[in-house]
C-alpha cells in the first residue's frame, strides 16, 4: 500500500505536465501574431512612403520634361554645345544674399587680376632665365675656343707647309669639324675686301691692280664664333694708286 500511496504524486505530475504545455501554446501563439501585425505595419509603411516618393517624381516630371525642351531648342541643337546657367544678379537677388554676392564677385575679380599678374610676371621671368642661360653657355663656348685659337694657329700653319703627318692631319680635320659644331668658323682670305670691323690691318700700300682696298696678305686669321666676331684677321691691305 505504501508503494502505491508514494507512486500516485508522480503520476499527478506527470499527468499535470502536458496540461501545462498546452496552456503555455496560447501565449506562444500569441506573441508569434504580434510579430506578423508588426512587419505587417512596417511593410504597410513602406509602400506608402514608396507611393508618396512615386508621386512627387511624377509631379516633377512635367517640369524636367519642359526644361529639357527648352534645352533642345534652337540652342540646342549645337553637337557639343551646353547651355550656360542665368548668371543671377545683384538686384534679383535677395538683401543680405545680394550684398555678399557683390562681396564674392569682388574678391573674384581681384584674385582674377592677381593671377594674370603673376602668370605676366612668370612669363617674363621665364624669357629671362633662358637669355641668361644662353648667354651664359654662349660665353663659356667663347671663352673655351679663343684659348683653342693658338693651337689652331700652330696646326694651320704646319698643315700650310706640309709639316703635319697623315694620322696628324686626319686629327687635325676632326677638330676643326667638331669646333666648327659650336659654330666656330674662320675668315681672311687674300683678295677680299678690307673690312675694318672684321680686319685688323698692319700693313698698307698701294697698288694699280686693286679699285678699292684689298687684302693682299694674311697673316692670321680671323674666327666668327656664330654672328659674334671672336678675333680679327690679321692683314696687310693694298689701297688703289
Amino acid at each position: 500500500m505504501t508503494d502505491e500511496t508514494d507512486a500516485t504524486p508522480d503520476r499527478t505530475a506527470a499527468a499535470a505536465e502536458p496540461a501545462q504545455e498546452a496552456a503555455a501554446q496560447p501565449d506562444v501563439a500569441a506573441a508569434e501574431a504580434d510579430e506578423a501585425a508588426t512587419a505587417a505595419d512596417v511593410v504597410e509603411a513602406e509602400v506608402v512612403e514608396a507611393e508618396v516618393v512615386e508621386a512627387e517624381v511624377v509631379e516633377d516630371a512635367p517640369q524636367v520634361t519642359e526644361a529639357v525642351s527648352k534645352g533642345t531648342g534652337a540652342e540646342g541643337t549645337r553637337a557639343e554645345g551646353t547651355r550656360a546657367e542665368p548668371e543671377v544678379t545683384a538686384e534679383q537677388a535677395p538683401g543680405g544674399f545680394a550684398a555678399e554676392l557683390e562681396a564674392l564677385r569682388r574678391e573674384l575679380d581681384e584674385r582674377t587680376r592677381d593671377l594674370q599678374r603673376v602668370t605676366a610676371e612668370y612669363a617674363k621671368y621665364r624669357k629671362r632665365v633662358e637669355r641668361d642661360r644662353e648667354l651664359v653657355g654662349q660665353q663659356a663656348t667663347a671663352t673655351v675656343m679663343n684659348d683653342l685659337l693658338p693651337v689652331l694657329d700652330d696646326l694651320e700653319r704646319a698643315r700650310e707647309h706640309g709639316e703635319l703627318a697623315e694620322g696628324v692631319a686626319a686629327v687635325v680635320e676632326k677638330l676643326m669639324a667638331t669646333t666648327a659644331k659650336f659654330g666656330l668658323t674662320p675668315f681672311g682670305d687674300k683678295g677680299d675686301q678690307f673690312d675694318p670691323n672684321r680686319h685688323e690691318a698692319v700693313a698698307h700700300q698701294t697698288s694699280a691692280e686693286v679699285s678699292e682696298p684689298t687684302c693682299v696678305d694674311v697673316l692670321r686669321r680671323g674666327y666668327l664664333l656664330g654672328d659674334r666676331l671672336l678675333r680679327p684677321a690679321m692683314v696687310a691691305v693694298a689701297d688703289p694708286e
